[in-house]
């Protein structure tokens, strides 16, 4: 199977107008990106800030690039240019951060809450009550320059799909419940973003609207030395 028609396959799969692909094209050579690319698709997501970095530098300006590993704040002016989404906002301080890089360039950056939902401790994310205490403090408003437009969740890598779907029907629950109760206009309940290569079935039946693939594109991935910037 192609690239080509791994992505036709997944976009049949999915059968929802409203649930779009990310490709996840983390460590992925330009190559296959580039093969991705012909074929029509332009929603690409990275892990690594200097991997996202290199790779728009090399390919086509009208990539839309997202961030969806863990986002440390002294890297965020790098992809505060470019970036379409940042799908791993945690904390207020990382939220802080983008809208100081975004008041830089003068460019309101969409993000993400990601909210810990799996039962790993090592899944980053945050927690409902704390959403919901930072509504109650205020401080979306105090962030002109960010604009969160949903939520983001890893469930647990696990077999057990009663689980899975569980951990899905709980972020879709908080989903809803911050659209009838929020009062933000810098919080808006737009995008849901769950579901990877192993269970996205279960996450666009349970309201996904981004869904983020890519082994089932691209295929086993390499793992080159790391670059730090």
């Amino acid at each position: 199977m192609t690239i080509k028609n791994n992505i036709s396959e997944i976009e049949r799969a999915i059968g929802h107008p409203s649930c779009r692909l990310i490709a996840v094209s983390k460590t992925q050579p330009l190559a296959k990106i580039r093969e991705a690319y012909d074929a029509g698709h332009r929603l690409f997501g990275e892990n690594k800030v200097q991997e996202m970095i290199d790779k728009h530098a090399a390919l086509p300006p009208d990539i839309e690039w997202h961030l969806i590993g863990h986002l440390q704040t002294n890297k965020v002016k790098y992809i505060a240019p470019f970036v379409s989404l940042i799908h791993s906002v945690d904390s207020d301080k990382l939220l802080t951060e983008i809208n100081k890089q975004g008041a830089k360039i003068n460019r309101i950056i969409p993000c993400l809450i990601q909210v810990h939902i799996a039962r790993e401790e090592t899944k980053f994310g945050t927690d409902e009550s704390t959403i919901f205490q930072w509504l109650t403090d205020g401080l979306f408003e105090k962030l002109p320059f960010v604009q969160v437009v949903g939520l983001m969740g890893m469930a647990s890598n696990t077999s057990d799909h009663d689980q899975i779907r569980h951990e899905f029907q709980t972020l879709r629950q908080l989903f809803e419940r911050l659209k009838l109760q929020n009062t933000s206009s810098r919080l808006i309940m737009k995008e849901l973003s769950m579901g990877m290569s192993s269970d996205y079935p279960l996450a666009v039946q349970e309201g996904s609207t981004m869904i983020r693939v890519g082994t089932a594109i691209f295929g086993e991935r390499d793992y080159p030395a790391e670059t730090k910037i």
